[in-house]
């Protein structure tokens, strides 16, 4: 898989590191804790700038929140749970998450967005309690904008930092990002099989009719 990242990279430049960030957001193929370290790491051998992996980064991370965000402004907190009770094995998004995520937000208000972007259980799921509540899309924006250039920078220097012994970590990259790509892939299919038995009883048919 890292073969798969840096062909992207080596491929589109920046614009690649912008689009797989965009697509983990969108639904997780490949995790951003494997796309920053390895595009730092690319940085670090000369083949782009540590500035412009950042902005790539965060540009692709701001991109792929949007959607969410218009999805729960546009269909609401009933309509998203009932999607989730239908739809969410394949998403692996239950209507309990969406309690979760809202739960946060209510709590944490603005703060939520920011500093929610730095967790990873909640990073993407922050955006739909923000949309359903109606925050304004430039706050939203701005304070997105603020948490996925942290979370980039410093996934990214930890790649660039370790990009500095180039030679003596070359050949761990790889069987280390294949090991977290199948832990991914293992836990995906894990919570396919398992959703329904899990989450059947959060969402009932006639939940949110009044």
């Amino acid at each position: 898989m890292d073969v798969f990242v840096k062909t992207m990279m080596d491929s589109f430049g920046p614009f690649g590191i912008a689009m797989l960030m965009f697509l983990e957001n969108i639904f997780p193929p490949i995790p951003s804790e494997l796309i920053m370290p390895l595009a730092g790491y690319e940085a670090a051998a000369g083949r782009m700038s540590i500035v412009a992996v950042i902005v790539a980064g965060t540009i692709g991370s701001l991109a792929g929140v949007v959607p969410w965000y218009y999805a729960g402004r546009l269909m609401g907190g009933v309509r998203l749970k009932r999607l989730a009770a239908r739809h969410g094995r394949w998403m692996t998004l239950s209507p309990g998450d969406v309690d979760t995520a809202n739960d946060w937000f209510g709590r944490h208000g603005v703060a939520a967005v920011l500093f929610g972007r730095l967790v990873p259980t909640v990073r993407t799921l922050i955006s739909v309690p923000a949309g359903i509540a109606r925050m304004s899309i430039g706050t939203f924006l701005i304070f997105s904008a603020i948490g996925s250039a942290i979370w980039t920078a410093l996934l990214a220097f930890a790649g660039y930092l370790l990009g500095q012994n180039y030679e003596a970590v070359e050949g761990y990259v790889g069987p280390v990002s294949n090991t977290v790509l199948v832990v991914i892939v293992v836990f995906y299919v894990y919570r396919v099989v398992t959703f329904e038995r899990a989450h059947a009883s959060e969402f009932k048919p006639g939940d949110g009719k009044a």
